[in-house]
């Protein structure tokens, strides 16, 4: 009975962690995050933003649909900066931009220049996902960990102090005046780093950013949040062959990588 136990239990832990994922993932030295989506639900944090605002200045406004709306012009206006079409502008100010839009659309009035502006630092007050707290802090005890955004530095070194996350490094796309997925900027956080691309590993729960990153000669880890965008959304769920690793959460990856 004992032998079969034995048996059973390193049949589970053999497809928990197949052995082509050990050797894909080893010289793995530092993760770097994705972090709209992947480490905090931006979501949830401006649906509840959006409800404040309504609550102090008496608004009828369908915040889970501005959300959407708002994040849905995050990547045209970032795609006008990465085609040239705009000179380099920070995510804050391309927020703005599609918040300000937004405001006419929705028939949003009333906002001082003051509460205006708080609102679109909401992203900088996101909240983690219940997982990447304590999936941190167990990966940092064996990997370098960082973040690996499209949101400027400011904005990311704001969230962590608000949400509490463990970071040991804060990179931004800014830092390389570029946006993902460009190339450069991994190979940017693995310079900054100083480290080769293959010991860096890209954890998004985006597929996309994962194919760039492999591209430019990263590793790879999926982390699927099927909840980012809300019911009936385009969440990625399942990877593809763009992952070394597949995870359900940062805690799970954490095993996944004897962290």
């Amino acid at each position: 009975m004992l032998r079969r136990r034995q048996l059973l239990q390193a049949g589970a832990a053999a497809l928990a962690s197949p052995a082509g994922a050990a050797e894909s993932t080893a010289g793995t030295r530092a993760l770097v995050f994705d972090v709209f989506g992947t480490v905090v639900d931006w979501r949830s944090s401006v649906i509840r933003d959006g409800n404040r605002l309504s609550a102090s200045k008496k608004l009828e406004v369908d915040w889970p649909r501005f959300a959407d709306a708002w994040r849905a012009g995050y990547g045209p206006s970032m795609d006008k900066v990465r085609k040239g079409e705009m000179p380099w502008t920070r995510i804050d100010a391309l927020h703005r931009m599609v918040l300000d839009r937004l405001l006419k659309e929705f028939r949003i009035g009333g906002l001082t220049e003051a509460e205006t502006d708080d609102f679109n630092r909401v992203w900088h007050r996101l909240t983690p996902w219940p997982d990447s707290i304590a999936g941190l802090i167990r990966l940092k005890k064996r990997y370098i960990v960082s973040t690996l955004s499209n949101g400027n530095t400011s904005l990311l070194v704001n969230m962590a102090k608000f949400a509490g996350l463990p970071w040991d490094c804060v990179l931004s796309a800014e830092l390389s005046k570029r946006y993902k997925p460009d190339r450069e900027v991994y190979l940017m956080a693995a310079d900054m780093l100083g480290l080769r691309p293959n010991e860096v590993m890209m954890v998004a729960a985006h597929l996309g950013d994962l194919r760039a990153a492999k591209a430019a000669g990263l590793r790879t880890a999926f982390v699927a949040r099927p909840s980012e965008y809300g019911p009936g959304g385009k969440a990625d769920l399942k990877p593809d062959a763009s992952c070394d690793v597949s995870a359900v959460d940062f805690v799970d990856l954490a095993r996944k990588l004897d962290a």
